[in-house]
């Protein structure tokens, strides 16, 4: 569907261009024809109840009819109002079921649209900015769709119920219309006005999401560095714009309530006043005034949704806007990579130029190289050098300016940052192929995941959370290259696979998989990389150098031309440290014993409990739905939200109006009875311009009840919406890591959009209508038992029919609406996920199967929201057939009365039946809304009763300037991730001396990075304590402790905004020590070549910078951020080497005075601390000083034996 919609949007264009609407009419006008004439249909029903009530009228005031009885009239009355009632609810399915074909169409266009968006255009769309098309958008679309039959449908109605009324009143009905021609343009002119403000709110919607979304992504360096509460101000900041601009809108809605309310009364009060003028003979009888009151009412719903769906068209224009301009966006040209190349060589560059944004500067420049069919092809060069972007103009993700580029076979990619999705272990790596068991295990193996694997409770089964956030760096990348291995593509892109890795593991995934020995050797191989070990083995080296190829040939040829590539070699080489650049061979006992070792030992193992992100766990990460009624807490925490004075002068305020309402239609009744017994009308004549009064005095009272009622339930409303929010954001930020990396983020970001959305909009007008319908119900009943005391009889079993299909309805629509609700989740997650790995998907040319998984989710949500749809029309066809039978005992029993009640009586009765067809069904239906959309408000509050970190500020403070010496000391300390297993930190201790440089060790978990994550109590101890100069750290708050604190974590996080929002996001700081900062990360050039220097804006994720510059932003960062101590999480994996020294020498020389932990895979980064710490499955194996470690020839020893370093 979405495909035809796709084609025939760029074929049926308007004057302005490719035209959404209609596209989307040509693939659905049958449907909606077909709608459009069931609403007809139903439309010239409702006109027949008031023509047949006028009938019985008549017959009451002993006037002769051709056509039949009183009797026959009352069943005449009974079958019309169910024909209506029958056709109105097939027209309500087909209507809404072709809504969300359409919607589910759009939202099938967005996802297709998001897999082949040009670079250049994706970065004009964030990720949050793209759900929130999904989301908002074709959510508004489908909602219009709903009301589009009322375009015609209202003027229809209101032209039918002028002609009626021109029978009935004659020339006088020409004042309503005038009436109704004044209200229509004062309406357009707020719907507008609401257009204008609901631009505003949507923009206020996208930056709050777009920020939350960055945040939840980058939560473990919010919680590192203390930043939730700045972060948290600035969302707030947003959400009060927004809640300003629900106010200005709520305010409006106050006049539209007023409209609904009182144009009825405008309209008769206009026409009999004018009725009466116009001739002194007018009588108003109660054939007369009781028809024009049904005709009216039926007038005001058309009058009241004509300004809103014009309203609704202008706020969907602006999302058909925005929507348009996406998928007209500018897609990836697939011509500039030719892929049917049939040459001699697996990839071939001919003087080819490449840009990444379509207005930008070349980032490639005059490439040209042939890469032979089977070799291995090693890029290096200095961080952004255009190494990885070499790859991605070989993928075709970038835009070509000039030359030719060529390709041959199927293509395997492995990204910098890996990326995985939140599935199985076994599923990430087929990636949508079929299981063949032997290679599959071939590939574990030659992965090194065995030994993860047996870890596992679940093995190769169990789920990776979103975005890999429980498995380590390390184990995402050799996930990653496992999938690419097991695709068995004809050319590998490897993108700097070994960075994240261990030198051992790096060792044998390069001897195993890359080498000339390993499953690869006869593939075409890419590989960047910043490790030279590898060099020696490469069939061709490319140095890249400002987006060009400066050299070009194999080791040997660019060892004897001496130029910049020994002088790289050089680099790599200084200082008292460095990694052999001679092949990487061993003699053959040593290797098998080396791999036996980190392969085959597994006993020990399956006690290893991984780093910090590892297999944490390790339960199914699907939303829960709860079950049950609705929680009197839910309702009593809005209610508290609401605010007690708003809630009680609203119940005031609706009561006032509806009994004034009552009052109004006695007032005619009495009125119009006065004139059935009156002989001399002159007496009468006089006194009409005071009864005249009596009832335009009752309206307006009515009609300033109505806006008191409508601006105090706004108020009441955006209260609780504003605290709710508050309280949902609190409760988010103050959730453990693990959360996080345990739950899709979807899951949070469906509060802050969807659930929150009815909260804010939805929920105060369901308050509002079932109010306001609960007062109409019971004034009708006691109405027409005024009336007809026998109807009390027949109201009693009605009752209890109606309130047990209530009973059932909720139940299940309740249900259902939380199961649409966690089903909606997974289709965020994807969406999001999906927009994460786009190259990756690309690369491996599995869009195809994506978008049939989008089609899957989709549909999984679509059958929740059908049996929903079918809920509703159950529920409505027999409401509306208690109302019908309603109608029709009240006709029945006021032609049995015959003429012991009178004719205005007869009037008032079955006017008041017709009305409660229309009031009981949105009494039960917004009684239903209430309690299933109450639901988001569950959903809302129910993050308040998760378990929570510890405080972030406690009563305990430490003292200004702590720590002061940056002494920590461990003394048996224990930690675990879960009760159920085992200990990742197992009787740990040692101390630290003031100022002294340790280096942290050990093959992959081992428990370096959960040594890190006990000293920020990310990971809270089981036993033992961790004392920082004197002061046990779980006695202060977190943010005492974490504020203090300092670290570079492994992936470095950037948020979309300025370069100056990054480096220094509280703003303590002036420009120049941001440039100080730079300067010393070797960063100031490049910031200066911009042409906004420190304003320039950096994409979501910090995409416009390459993974190494993103690393030395993050390094500037801490540079502004003084502490005594800092951690380094692998800092520097993601840079070449020469950055890693300058990295190394500036950490040396401006933390001199501090206590510094090093984590590191190269080995060679900690060869100058001061002591090293070894750690092995939590314990410590070793702590000394390299050179003593050296001596003993133990675990340290033999691991820089592995990395090939010498001193």
């Amino acid at each position: 569907m979405a495909s035809y919609i796709q084609r025939v949007l760029f074929k049926k264009t308007s004057f302005h261009g490719p035209s959404l609407v209609l596209s989307l009419w040509q693939t659905f006008k049958f449907l909606l024809i077909k709608v459009a004439f069931l609403k007809a249909t139903a439309d010239i029903l409702a006109f027949m109840s008031p023509q047949i009530m006028k009938a019985i009228i008549m017959v009451n005031e002993n006037h002769p009819s051709p056509y039949g009885s009183g009797y026959g009239y009352a069943f005449a009355l009974f079958f019309v109002a169910v024909s209506q009632s029958l056709l109105h609810q097939l027209y309500q399915r087909n209507n809404m079921l072709t809504a969300v074909k359409i919607k589910t169409a759009v939202v099938g266009l967005i996802y297709k649209k998001a897999l082949t968006l040009a670079n250049s255009s994706r970065r004009n769309y964030t990720t949050g900015e793209i759900v929130n098309l999904m989301l908002a958008d074709a959510q508004q679309l489908m909602d219009l769709t709903v009301n589009i039959n009322l375009l015609w449908s209202a003027p229809f109605q209101i032209v039918m119920a002028v002609i009626f009324l021109w029978q009935e009143l004659g020339l006088s009905v020409l004042a309503g219309v005038v009436v109704l021609l004044l209200v229509i343009p004062i309406n357009a002119l707020i719907a507008a006005k609401v257009t204008r403000l609901q631009k505003s709110q949507m923009r206020y919607s996208d930056q709050r999401v777009k920020l939350l979304s960055e945040m939840l992504h980058g939560i473990k360096i919010l919680k590192l560095y203390a930043w939730e509460p700045a972060y948290q101000r600035k969302v707030m900041n947003i959400r009060e714009r927004e809640v300003d601009v629900l106010k200005s809108s709520g305010h409006l809605t106050t006049y539209s309530m007023l409209t609904l309310t009182c144009i009825p009364f405008m309209v008769s009060l206009a026409t009999f006043g004018v009725f009466f003028h116009l001739d002194k003979e007018n009588v108003l009888t109660a054939t007369k005034v009781f028809t024009s009151i049904s005709l009216f009412n039926i007038l005001r719903l058309p009058l009241f949704d004509l300004p809103s769906v014009i309203s609704a068209v202008a706020q969907t224009k602006v999302s058909v806007s925005r929507l348009e301009d996406f998928l007209c966006a500018d897609d990836l040209n697939p011509e500039d990579v030719n892929t049917n190349y049939n040459g001699n060589h697996a990839v071939e560059f001919i003087g080819a130029s490449f840009r990444w944004e379509k207005n930008g500067l070349p980032v490639l420049k005059n490439l040209s190289v042939s890469i032979p069919e089977g070799s291995l092809v090693a890029v290096v060069g200095q961080v952004g050098s255009g190494k990885s972007s070499f790859l991605s103009a070989v993928l075709g993700e970038m835009e070509k300016l000039e030359g030719t580029v060529q390709r041959r076979g199927s293509v395997a990619y492995v990204s910098q940052q890996a990326w995985i999705q939140n599935d199985t272990l076994q599923e990430n790596i087929l990636f949508g192929t079929n299981l063949n068991r032997p290679y599959y295990e071939l590939v574990l193996e030659s992965c090194a995941l065995l030994p993860d694997l047996e870890q596992l409770p679940n093995g190769d089964q169990t789920e990776i959370g979103e975005r890999g956030v429980n498995i380590s760096g390390g184990q995402k990348q050799r996930v990653s290259l496992a999938r690419a291995l097991y695709s068995n593509a004809d050319l590998y892109l490897l993108d700097d696979p070994l960075s994240a890795v261990d030198v051992h593991v790096g060792k044998h995934l390069f001897e195993k998989i890359i080498g000339p020995s390993g499953l690869l050797r006869s593939k075409t191989r890419i590989l960047v990389t910043h490790n030279l070990t590898v060099l020696p083995h490469a069939d061709l080296i490319i140095i890249m150098e400002e987006g060009r190829i400066s050299q070009m040939g194999t080791y040997q040829e660019l060892i004897s031309k001496r130029a910049n590539f020994v002088e790289l070699t050089r680099v790599f080489s200084a200082e008292h440290t460095s990694e052999e650049t001679t092949p990487m061979k061993a003699s053959p006992s040593k290797e098998e014993d080396q791999q036996g070792r980190s392969l085959q030992q597994r006993e020990p193992l399956k006690h290893k409990i991984s780093s910090s992100d590892q297999w944490k766990i390790l339960t199914n990460n699907k939303e829960k739905v709860a079950t049950g009624g609705m929680k009197m807490s839910v309702v009593l925490k809005y209610l508290q939200a609401f605010k007690c004075r708003w809630m009680w002068l609203t119940i005031a305020a609706y009561l006032g109006q509806n009994a004034l309402a009552i009052g109004q239609n006695l007032w005619l009744s009495v009125w119009t009875a006065e004139t059935a017994e009156v002989s001399d009308f002159t007496e009468w004549k006089q006194s009409q311009n005071y009864k005249l009064c009596i009832y335009g005095l009752l309206g307006f009272t009515q009609g300033l009840l109505v806006c008191c009622g409508a601006y105090v339930l706004t108020r009441g409303s955006l209260s609780a919406s504003r605290a709710l929010h508050h309280q949902l954001l609190d409760n988010v930020l103050h959730l453990p890591l693990q959360h996080f990396e345990t739950n899709p983020v979807g899951q949070i970001i469906n509060r802050f959009t969807k659930d929150l959305f009815i909260v804010d909009i939805r929920f105060h007008y369901y308050l509002r209508t079932w109010l306001n319908c609960t007062l109409e119900v019971i004034g009708t009943i006691l109405v027409i038992t005024s009336a007809s005391p026998l109807f009390i009889v027949v109201v009693i079993p009605l009752g209890y029919l109606c309130l047990t299909v209530q009973r059932y309805y909720v139940a299940s629509s309740r249900q259902i609406r939380r199961l649409a609700g966690a089903s909606h989740s997974p289709v965020i997650s994807h969406f999001s996920e999906t927009l994460a790995g786009r190259s990756t998907i690309r690369a491996f040319g599995h869009q195809e199967r994506f978008i049939r998984k989008n089609h899957d989710v989709v549909y999984e949500n679509l059958i929740y929201f059908y049996n929903n749809v079918i809920s509703n029309r159950w529920l409505s066809v027999r409401l509306e057939f208690l109302g019908n039978l309603m109608v029709f005992f009240a006709a029945l029993f006021v032609v049995l009365a015959g003429n012991t009640v009178s004719s205005s009586t007869v009037g008032l009765s079955i006017s008041y039946a017709l009305n409660i067809i229309q009031s009981l069904n949105f009494w039960v239906r917004k009684a239903c809304e209430i309690e299933t959309n109450a639901v988001s408000i569950e959903r809302v509050c129910e993050y308040a009763n998760l378990d929570k970190e510890k405080p972030w500020i406690m009563s305990k403070r430490p003292p200004v300037g702590w720590p002061d010496r940056g002494i920590i000391e461990f003394v048996n300390y224990k930690a675990q991730y879960r009760k159920n297993l085992g200990l990742a930190l197992n009787g740990v201790s040692f101390q630290t001396k003031s100022k002294e440089k340790v280096g942290i060790v050990g093959r992959t978990g081992a428990g370096k990075s959960t040594l890190t994550n006990c000293l920020f109590r990310v990971l809270e101890g089981t036993e033992g304590k961790i004392v920082i100069d004197g002061i046990d750290i779980s006695t202060i708050g977190l943010h005492d402790l974490r504020g203090n604190l300092n670290i570079i974590p492994q992936d470095p996080v950037l948020f979309s905004g300025t370069l100056q929002s990054n480096l220094d996001p509280l703003g303590k700081h002036s420009d120049l020590e941001l440039w100080e900062a730079l300067e010393l990360c070797d960063l100031k050039d490049f910031v200066q070549s911009l042409p906004e220097k420190l304003l320039h804006e950096v994409a979501e994720g910090g995409e416009n910078l390459s993974v190494g510059q993103r690393q030395l932003v993050c390094l500037a960062r801490v540079l502004l951020r003084k502490t005594k101590i800092l951690v380094l999480d692998e800092a520097t994996a993601s840079v070449d080497m020469e950055t890693d020294n300058l990295v190394q020498a500036t950490i040396k020389r401006e933390f001199y005075n501090c206590t510094i932990l090093t984590i590191a895979h190269r080995l060679h980064t900690v060869m100058d601390s001061e002591r090293v710490l070894v750690l092995d499955a939590g314990r410590i194996l070793e702590y000394d000083t390299p050179h003593n470690l050296l001596q003993r020839n133990g675990a340290f020893s033999e691991m820089v034996a592995e990395a090939g370093i010498r001193r």
